[in-house]
C-alpha cells in the first residue's frame, strides 16, 4: 500500500508537470506570449526540483535505515512530515517498527549473550578457545584458577606451565581427549572440540583438574588390593602353619630316640611326607601369585609403530594355530579398509589379542557355533576400533564389573590378571578396552586406538 501511494505520488507530478509544460508551450507558440511561458517555465522547474526532492526523500531515509543496520545503531528514528503525504507517514512508522523489532532482538541476544557468560564463568570445568593464530577468545575463571597463569592472552602462554603440555594440547585432534600429569597437586583431563565462528576456525578446550579423584581411587585401589593379597597369603600361610604345627605333632608323637639316631613310625612317616607336599604345594602357589603381581605392576612402556592391522591378525592367528586347532575353533577376520592402520606396541597388543582369542575359544567348550569374529574398522577421527566377538555363553552382569579388577577370575584355573594387563597395555597406549555382553548371545570384547 505504502509503494502504490508513492508510485501514485510521482504520476500526478509528473502529470502535473507534464500539462504545465504543455500550456507553457501553447501559449508561447499560438499566442505569441513571453511573460506567461517565462512565469510558468519557473513554476516547471520548482515542479522538477521538488519531485526530485520527494524521490530523494525516500532513498536518503532507505540509505539511513540501511545504515543503521550494517552498524548496528538501532537508536535511530524516522519522524514523518505532514506536507509529504499519508506514504511518507506510513513508510516512517514502518521504519520506526523495524527499528524496535532489531531493538528487542539486540537487547534479547545481548541478554542471552551475558547469561551463556554467567554460566561458563561458573562452571566447575576450565574453559579455553583460541582461533588459529592462538588469541584467547573465552577463558573462565576456573581455567585461571587450574592453570595460574597471569596475563593468559595467547595459547602458547600455556607452554609457562609446561611445554610438554603446550605440544600435546597443539597436536590434539577434535573430539580427542588426553590426560596431563603436570605436578603432585595437578593432574588435568582435557577435551578438543573445533567451531567455526565468524568465517574463523576455533578451538575449544575443557579441562579439569583430576587429581584429587586420582588420589581417592589410587586409595581404594590400594585398599583392593590389600585385601587381595592378605586373602591370597593368609590362604597360602593358614594351612602352613597349621600343617607345620602337626608336623611338630608327629615328630613328637611318632618319633623315637635311639643309639644311632631318631626312629620315626611307618605312619608318622607318611603323614610328614603328605604334609611336606601340601606346604611345598602351596609354596609354589604362593610364588606363582607373587610372579603374576609382579607382572601386572611392570608393563614396560608401549614402543609404538605403525603396523597393518590385517598382518597383525595374520600374525596372532599364526601363534595360536595349533590351540585353535585342538580345541576345534574356527576364527573369521575382517579389516575395513585392508589397508588399515594402527599406532602400537605391536608385542603388547599381539599378547592382548591372543589373550581375548584364547578366553573367547576356551567359553566355546560346549557351544555348537564355534567361531570367533576378529575385525577391525577404520572409525576416521573416532580412531580404530578391533573387536573379538564370540557366540558363547557369555558373561553375567556380576562378573561384567569386575573381570576388570586384577586377580579375579571367573575360570577355574587362571591367574585373574590377563584382562586386567590388557586394560593396563590399552591405557598406556591411550586407548580403552571395554566389554559387552548378553548372557547365551554374545560377547564383544573392543580394542579402541585413537
Amino acid at each position: 500500500m505504502v509503494y502504490k501511494r508513492f508510485y501514485l505520488g510521482v504520476v500526478f507530478r509528473v502529470l502535473g508537470l507534464a500539462l504545465v509544460m504543455f500550456f507553457a508551450l501553447w501559449l508561447y507558440f499560438s499566442q505569441g506570449l513571453l511573460l506567461a511561458p517565462g512565469i510558468l517555465f519557473l513554476i516547471i522547474l520548482g515542479q522538477i526540483v521538488e519531485l526530485v526532492y520527494f524521490v530523494n526523500s525516500l532513498n536518503h531515509k532507505l540509505a539511513r535505515f540501511l545504515d543503521s543496520i550494517r552498524f548496528n545503531d538501532f537508536s535511530s528514528s524516522f519522524t514523518s512530515d505532514s506536507k509529504k503525504g499519508d506514504s511518507f507517514k506510513a513508510v516512517n512508522l514502518a521504519f520506526n517498527e523495524v527499528m524496535e523489532v532489531f531493538k528487542q532482538t539486540r537487547a534479547e541476544k545481548e541478554e542471552q549473550m551475558l547469561f551463556l557468560q554467567v554460566i561458563i564463568q561458573h562452571i566447575n570445568s576450565g574453559i579455553i578457545s583460541f582461533n588459529s593464530q592462538g588469541q584467547i577468545g573465552v577463558i573462565n575463571n576456573s581455567a585461571k584458577h587450574l592453570l595460574q597463569i597471569p596475563q593468559f592472552r595467547n595459547i602458547t602462554d600455556l607452554g609457562r606451565l609446561s611445554e610438554e603440555l603446550l605440544k600435546d594440547v597443539m597436536d590434539m585432534k577434535p573430539g580427542q581427549r588426553i590426560s596431563k600429569k603436570i605436578n603432585n597437586d595437578l593432574h588435568i583431563i582435557i577435551q578438543s572440540t573445533s567451531l567455526k565462528m565468524g568465517g574463523e576456525s576455533w578451538t575449544l578446550l575443557s579441562m579439569q583438574n583430576i587429581n584429587a579423584e586420582l588420589q581417592s581411587n589410587e586409595l581404594e585401589a590400594w585398599q583392593n588390593l590389600t585385601k587381595v593379597l592378605r586373602h591370597e597369603i593368609m590362604n597360602s600361610i593358614t594351612p602352613i602353619s597349621s600343617l607345620v604345627e602337626s608336623l611338630r605333632t608327629i615328630l613328637d608323637e611318632d618319633t623315637f630316640l635311639q643309639a644311632e639316631g631318631m626312629l620315626i613310625k611307618k605312619d608318622g612317616y607318611q603323614d610328614m611326607q603328605e604334609g611336606l607336599d601340601t606346604i611345598a604345594n602351596r609354596s609354589k602357589g604362593l610364588v606363582s601369585f607373587v610372579n603374576a603381581y609382579r607382572d601386572y605392576t611392570n608393563i614396560p612402556i608401549p614402543n609404538k609403530a605403525t603396523v597393518k592391522v590385517k598382518a597383525l591378525f595374520e600374525n596372532v592367528l599364526r601363534l595360536m594355530k595349533e590351540d585353535l586347532k585342538s580345541m576345534e575353533v574356527k576364527v573369521d577376520t575382517k579389516v575395513n579398509p585392508e589397508d588399515c592402520e594402527i599406532l602400537c606396541d605391536e608385542d603388547q597388543i599381539t599378547m592382548i589379542l591372543i589373550n581375548l582369542v584364547k578366553n573367547a575359544a576356551e567359553s566355546l567348550h560346549n557351544s555348537a557355533d564355534r567361531t570367533i569374529w576378529l575385525s577391525a574398522l577404520n572409525q576416521g577421527d573416532l580412531g580404530t576400533v578391533i573387536q573379538v566377538e564370540d557366540h558363547g555363553p557369555g558373561i553375567v552382569p556380576e562378573a561384567l564389573e569386575r573381570i576388570f579388577v586384577p586377580f579375579y577370575t571367573t575360570k577355574k584355573t587362571g591367574s585373574g590378571i590377563g584382562l586386567a594387563i590388557s586394560r593396563q597395555i590399552m591405557n598406556l597406549h591411550r586407548g580403552s578396552l571395554q566389554v559387552k555382553s548378553t548372557p547365551n548371545e554374545k560377547t564383544i570384547f573392543s580394542l579402541n586406538f585413537r
